[in-house]
């Protein structure tokens, strides 16, 4: 029986496995017609060039043609290729390496995986060239505006066990975020929510419902205006922290998703995500020692407070990219 993971129905290129498509129970006519209609992106023309340099390969390693015909449940993989990737001026440093684990420290904006119009611009991709490991794979993740540490297992037959940590909450994750400082909350504090997706783009929103979520602040120092936050994710909820401090009315500095919609264009890196995946630790399920990493970013200083705007008008306290 062949498995639809084996490297040989198509070898790692540059970093990146091939994807996989599946042809659905009602179909008819050319596998080529299905993959036209199914991924527009790539065009007709595109898809013959593919075929003709032996690039796309049903589960058994035989080439797709274009003459091939449809059949439900054939396996097609393809390499995944962005036209223009934007170039990315960041790469990741490694901070520990065993058989079955790597410690990445990530800066911002740089993506843990391939999505949207990076591929060789990301993390996963840039540590499988330089490491030389064509089963690394992220434990967990985080967004690609957040710096700091990123798991990674070696091997996919220790890859279960490090993920179910971070799904049985048996790692401490703590995080430092700068944002507004507002007097009138009291900290140490917890927050409690239910998340779900928004049905917008890809934000999240709090609603009403049990508590799916948790996330404990603490006040580390503060100006007039702004502050220093450690924050201690209990629950693993998709932009749970950006979601929290904007509930609580201090939406973490640069966030361009929340409280409202307001990202940087493609390629602007003046206005870091001011989030900070600072430390983790945990007991290595296979090894049973203590595991205790630490970032070696920072966020820097807090800003000043911004100087009050005259009547009308209004200013944003800008920051250098590098800050």
């Amino acid at each position: 029986m062949f498995n639809k993971n084996d490297p040989k129905v198509l070898p790692l290129k540059n970093g990146v496995k091939p994807s996989c498509v599946v042809l659905p129970s009602q179909g008819q006519g050319l596998a080529l017609d299905f993959l036209c209609q199914r991924l527009p992106a790539v065009s007709r023309s595109d898809w013959l060039q593919r075929m003709a340099a032996h690039e796309v390969v049903d589960e058994r390693g035989r080439p797709v043609t274009p003459e091939t015909p449809f059949l439900t449940g054939l396996r097609i993989y393809y390499y995944r290729q962005t036209a223009h990737e934007p170039p990315m001026p960041f790469r990741a440093q490694v901070l520990y390496q065993d058989a079955h684990l790597v410690v990445a420290d990530k800066p911002h904006f740089l993506p843990v995986t391939p999505g949207g119009s990076y591929i060789q611009h990301t993390l996963l991709v840039q540590l499988k060239n330089q490491l030389g490991l064509p089963d690394l794979s992220p434990i967990h993740r985080i967004d690609r505006d957040t710096a700091g540490l990123v798991l990674l297992s070696t091997q996919r037959s220790d890859r279960g066990a490090y993920q179910a940590l971070f799904r049985e909450q048996r790692v401490h994750k703590t995080y430092q975020a700068i944002a507004p400082y507002r007097p009138e909350l009291g900290f140490p504090r917890e927050h409690h929510s239910r998340m779900q997706e928004s049905g917008h783009f890809i934000r999240m929103h709090e609603v009403a419902g049990p508590p799916n979520s948790h996330t404990r602040l603490t006040l580390l120092e503060h100006n007039t205006h702004w502050a220093r936050y450690q924050l201690e994710p209990i629950s693993g909820k998709r932009h749970q922290l950006r979601v929290h401090m904007a509930a609580l009315g201090i939406g973490i500095l640069g966030d361009g998703l929340y409280p409202e919609v307001n990202d940087a264009p493609e390629g602007d890196f003046s206005r870091p995500l001011r989030l900070l995946a600072q430390a983790i630790a945990f007991t290595d399920p296979l090894t049973q020692q203590q595991r205790h990493f630490h970032s070696q970013y920072t966020l820097g200083a807090l800003p000043p407070a911004p100087e009050p705007a005259p009547s009308g008008q209004q200013t944003w306290q800008g920051l250098p990219a590098n800050a």
